[in-house]
């Protein structure tokens, strides 16, 4: 299943530097009924996509917006120029 979108990049409040975006809430249902109990955190398995780069992460739940955050990995924003703040296009794989 692939899931395509435009996201704002924004930065975890906490002492990490984690930058996120978060999944469109419009897909939140969908991903909810994916998962299975066993995953770690409720996570999800994902082939992400932004740009020219392609890497394995997990989406995870936020309570906050409903919804699910993909976390973007300092390479990722470094390869594609990516800041706090920018928007970007998103291709999730699912790797259930």
């Amino acid at each position: 299943m692939r899931y395509e979108f435009e996201a704002e990049v924004w930065r975890y409040s906490g002492q990490a530097a984690w930058h996120f975006v978060t999944v469109p809430a419009q897909f939140a249902d969908g991903l909810k009924a994916l998962r299975g109990p066993a995953q770690a955190f409720g996570s999800i398995r994902v082939r992400a996509q932004t740009g020219e780069t392609v890497w394995r992460t997990s989406l995870f739940p936020d309570s906050r917006s409903g919804s699910f955050l993909l976390p973007l990995k300092a390479d990722v924003r470094r390869y594609e120029n990516l800041a706090a703040g920018q928007t970007a296009r998103f291709v999730l794989d699912l790797e259930i």
